[in-house]
């Protein structure tokens, strides 16, 4: 599945009693899901840009552009499914990623 053209608020599914305002609102949306591996991007989060792939109790920050691993851990087979994913979405990942950061974009 490619993420292109998908608007902020298919992914930004959340629920939130009070206000939001740029110091409370901190959404981490799925982004997608492949092979039982979650890909999550965090807003106000930091750089380099990247993603959250999520497999049960292992988590792993993939840097977006250079296709690598930032922390963390995930099995093998599932950084390789991971990597594989990141590959065929990278533009949407980036976009996503800076509509969700927009102070970081340069």
């Amino acid at each position: 599945m490619a993420l292109t053209n998908f608007p902020l608020h298919f992914f930004a599914k959340c629920t939130y009693l009070g206000t939001f305002t740029p110091q409370n609102l901190n959404l981490v949306p799925t982004i997608d899901q492949f092979t039982g591996i979650k890909f999550n991007i965090y807003s106000n989060d930091h750089v380099p840009p990247h993603i959250h792939a999520v497999y049960g109790e292992h988590e792993a920050l993939l840097e977006i552009r250079r296709k690598t691993v930032y922390a963390g851990f995930l099995p093998p087979k599932q950084l390789e499914r991971a990597m594989e994913w990141l590959s065929a979405n990278e533009k949407g990942a980036l976009s996503i990623f800076y509509q969700l950061n927009p102070r970081l974009k340069k």
